[in-house]
């Protein structure tokens, strides 16, 4: 009976909808699971490496808890956030091994403080009449798959969306690189997953900057059948740094708005795959239907505005439990 937290790397380990779920922690996690462990008793930490987008500031963090580190390598104990309970083995093995010790507890109090941030810091977005927002695509995908699908990302805001708003239901279902945060490498791991699981299916979200990267690995969809869809969610922009520009830099945009970019449809067209563009919200879920009834690899150009943000978000240097909130 304890509320369980997933890093970014971590979605899907534990299902989102489940009763003890507090989502995603850290720079774009949720207010509550932020203020859950930055309020804790007691962290215990299966495989985290405590990332600095994870940790915030690292002097704050879970700095009322005794923490607990379960990880297979001993280098990454103590290497970051110093620990009390060092725990040096397998997952599996160590995890059964606590469960026969620990008895059910009741922690009324506990989760009574816990639904009160829910209450009151849920994820949210403001919806604007007839624009299609990233979020609430990404919560009609959801719904329309169940949370079954295997999402790839690329880096950047979309990533974050994908994160915050579709509901994994199964380990190993997003893809994303977390660590070194490579643009480019969301559409060829999606070809990747095809490969490794034909029968689930694979969703690339990416953004109009980063499915550039690798964007002629249309010609390998195209080659060997892969039937990946391929979701863009466009603003024009390289939209993770233009958000840091305009909060941050007194809106100094530099070198981040796409004055031209290709017709992403006749792009799909041109390797012999389908392709759709929507610009408004009524059209979100016939582009959704489109690409998942679709037998092939197909694109789907999804028309976002350019200003929208990623909310929350942690500022540099800042501690966790100090979010910056859409309404802020």
């Amino acid at each position: 009976n304890i509320p369980v937290t997933m890093t970014l790397m971590g979605l899907g380990a534990f299902p989102k909808r489940h009763p003890l779920s507090l989502g995603m922690l850290g720079m774009h996690g949720t207010v509550y699971a932020n203020q859950a462990v930055s309020n804790c008793d007691l962290l215990i930490a299966l495989g985290a490496r405590f990332d600095d987008r994870v940790t915030g500031k690292l002097e704050t963090f879970a700095s009322q808890a005794k923490i607990a580190h379960v990880d297979i390598d001993r280098a990454e104990i103590d290497k970051l956030v110093k620990v009390d309970y060092p725990i040096a083995g397998d997952l599996k093995n160590v995890l059964q091994s606590i469960l026969s010790e620990v008895t059910y507890q009741e922690r009324d109090e506990w989760f009574s403080q816990l639904l009160d941030w829910k209450t009151k810091h849920p994820l949210k977005y403001h919806k604007e009449n007839g624009v299609i927002k990233p979020q609430y695509f990404l919560e009609k995908l959801d719904e329309a798959t169940g949370g079954d699908a295997i999402l790839t990302t690329e880096v950047g805001q979309h990533q974050m969306w994908a994160a915050q708003y579709y509901h994994y239901a199964n380990p190993r279902s997003f893809l994303t690189s977390g660590g070194l945060g490579t643009m480019g490498f969301g559409f060829p791991a999606a070809i990747g997953a095809k490969f490794a699981c034909p029968d689930r299916t694979v969703i690339a979200i990416a953004g109009d900057g980063s499915i550039q990267m690798n964007i002629q690995e249309l010609g390998t969809v195209a080659m060997y059948g892969v039937n990946v869809k391929i979701v863009i969610l466009n603003n024009g922009f390289l939209g993770m740094v233009r958000q840091w520009q305009e909060m941050f830099f007194d809106s100094k945009f530099s070198n981040t708005h796409f004055t031209f970019n290709p017709d992403f449809v006749k792009l799909a067209e041109a390797y012999g795959l389908k392709g759709m563009k929507i610009t408004k919200e009524s059209e979100v879920e016939e582009g959704i239907d489109f690409i998942l009834k679709s037998d092939q690899g197909v694109i789907l150009d999804v028309m976002i505005p350019e200003e929208e943000k990623v909310f929350p978000m942690v500022p540099s240097g800042a501690s966790i439990y100090e979010m910056i909130d859409i309404d802020d």
